[in-house]
């Protein structure tokens, strides 16, 4: 007698997940790796996906290039999409800031020099006709490296974020104080990695999926990852005696910004940058078209990507 399964064919053995598969159930809506590039000379981590117009975006802290998949998704069809992740954030490695440049920020911005070199150089974009898409510490960069290569950007979208002295009235939330001014907690936070993972839930009004909040964190899972995070909380500037100061408050404030135009798109949640921080842009760049959420937070571009998406697309139409 031949048992049931004499003769039967074996079952073909399965085919292990692809890379963007696998890309995709870890980071799900994150551009595949085809879309990956690397700075040859520094390994900062850049995504370079579309075509036409060169769109750089510019995140903050704690986030990292992430943070823009939905808005990069809504954009690539209408515009160059090139989105770095900052030295010591996403997957670019820390930044050591070279000898006599104690200010980890100016190396940030030399950083932007080298990227923007190779763009123009190994990837055929132009050295002009930039926008800049700016969000928490991306704002005083970007505004910072803007202002060192006057023409180079045309236009300038900004969302919550800040580029001038904070304005009267203003106080950071007592945590970030406490984080940036006492040794002990920044050593905890450092440790648990209490900063991303509180960032995640509050920086948002309406709630992540699970698996879009490990994605943010990813990056940061062991200690070692974590140095830039805790840097860019204790490099907050309180006044012209801490090093990252002159990021708000530069040597030739708005020389050639003046007239470029620029979108504002504000999450009105957000506990960090208040409305009167959007009240200060407004009063400082009175030409700017502003676009207020009101059910969103810090991470504007998560809780408002369709209706910011949009804006952003008509506005690269509509302005030369």
């Amino acid at each position: 007698m031949v048992s049931g399964t004499a003769g039967r064919a074996p079952e073909p053995a399965l085919a292990p997940p692809t890379r963007e598969a696998v890309i995709d159930r870890l980071m799900p809506g994150y551009p595949p790796p085809r879309h990956w590039r690397r700075v040859p000379s520094t390994g900062q981590h850049y995504l370079d996906l579309g075509s036409g117009d060169p769109v750089l975006f510019l995140h903050g802290n704690p986030s990292w290039s992430y943070a823009w998949r939905k808005l990069v998704g809504r954009l690539s069809p209408h515009a160059r999409c090139v989105v770095p992740d900052l030295p010591g954030f996403g997957m670019s490695r820390h930044l050591r800031p070279p000898a006599g440049c104690p200010d980890p920020y100016q190396a940030q911005l030399d950083h932007l020099d080298t990227l923007h070199r190779h763009l123009a150089q190994d990837r055929e974009l132009p050295e002009r006709g930039w926008t800049l898409v700016l969000h928490d510490w991306g704002g005083p960069l970007g505004i910072a490296w803007a202002l060192r290569h006057p023409g180079v950007v045309t236009r300038l979208v900004v969302c919550n974020t800040v580029a001038f002295p904070w304005p009267a009235g203003f106080q950071l939330p007592f945590y970030l104080r406490w984080i940036r001014d006492h040794a002990l907690v920044s050593g905890f936070v450092h440790l648990t990695n209490a900063f991303a993972r509180t960032a995640v839930h509050a920086g948002v009004h309406h709630r992540l999926p699970a698996a879009e909040r490990r994605a943010f964190l990813r990056p940061y899972a062991r200690s070692g990852e974590r140095r830039a995070v805790v840097d860019a909380i204790r490099a907050i500037p309180r006044d012209s005696t801490d090093p990252a100061w002159q990021l708000l408050e530069p040597p030739n404030p708005d020389a050639g910004l003046g007239a470029v135009p620029m979108l504002i798109g504000w999450g009105m949640r957000d506990p960090v940058f208040t409305p009167l921080v959007l009240e200060e842009w407004a009063r400082r760049y009175p030409h700017a078209a502003i676009q207020r959420f009101p059910d969103a937070g810090h991470f504007v571009m998560e809780d408002a990507a369709g209706e910011l998406g949009d804006h952003i697309r008509d506005f690269l139409r509509g302005t030369p």
